[in-house]
């Protein structure tokens, strides 16, 4: 399944939020550095999904705040 999302990378909380449209709002801790939100993004929605982090992965947007995710569930 792939999900839109839009992410708040440096947030004080994580959170994983459904918008009305059907996309996600994402919050994570970790700065956009060196792709360290996109593996905290990664982490968190295999959490929120309950799929293995391995199942997660970003398809487009690594650079943006605006992501498309595919989860393998």
């Amino acid at each position: 399944m792939k999900i839109n999302i839009k992410v708040h990378a440096r947030s004080k909380r994580e959170s994983v939020v459904k918008q009305p449209d059907g996309s996600y709002k994402v919050e994570v801790k970790a700065p956009p550095v060196d792709g360290a939100a996109n593996e905290a993004i990664c982490e968190l929605l295999a959490s929120h999904f309950g799929v293995h982090k391995r199942d997660v992965s970003v398809v487009t947007g690594t650079t943006n705040n605006k992501k498309v995710v595919e989860i393998v569930m």
